[in-house]
């Protein structure tokens, strides 16, 4: 397993080893050994699937109380997705990460995305459709489940919206009504 540094320095990229011949490929994508070896939580509570259609966006996502840290797949298609930093303490306090996440063909690099406790998270599908899997470190949380709006000004994500060749992304009731960062309701500092 490979565990790639970005440019939040605690999400990180992890390419698990594959192994192929002829008759196609093998991997192994979680072992909690090498998870713990590589300082990543090996404990997961959670595992979540969505399927999307191209333009669908989701997010930004968090939790108070309950934070959830989140290993993001693409199972098929190809989505952008993101991480912020809300941890108040923290010197990325509000930067955020972008990365292109794929599986659409049989040679794409297996990747994972690891997003730790404290961060919104949010994708947009690029593909005609898209299936995304998370495992989580803690279980959904409704009562203190927040929402940041996606487009918004402080945070300022540069969003890939030229793929969705002038289509508006198709944005849900409760994902429209998130608030502003700066307005956000926040873990506290550590």
């Amino acid at each position: 397993m490979q565990l790639l540094d970005t440019s939040l320095p605690d999400v990180k990229i992890i390419q698990p080893q594959r192994y192929g011949d002829c008759r196609g490929w093998f991997a192994e994508v979680f072992n909690q050994s090498t998870f713990f070896a590589a300082g990543l939580p090996g404990q997961f509570v959670q595992d979540n699937q969505s399927f999307s259609v191209k333009g669908v966006l989701r997010g930004l996502h968090y939790q108070l109380d309950k934070p959830q840290g989140k290993l993001v797949r693409v199972l098929s298609g190809h989505i952008w997705d993101v991480a912020v930093d809300l941890r108040r303490g923290s010197p990325h306090f509000g930067k955020w990460a972008g990365f292109h996440l794929k599986n659409q063909f049989p040679d794409d690099p297996l990747q994972f995305l690891w997003i730790p406790e404290g961060f919104a998270h949010g994708f947009l599908v690029l593909s005609d459709t898209a299936e995304v899997l998370y495992k989580t470190t803690n279980f959904y949380h409704p009562v203190g489940e927040r929402t940041i709006l996606w487009n918004d000004p402080t945070l300022n994500i540069s969003w890939p919206l030229e793929a969705l060749n002038g289509t508006s992304p198709s944005i849900s009731l409760k994902d429209e009504r998130g608030t502003l960062f700066t307005a956000a309701d926040l873990p506290p500092a550590e």
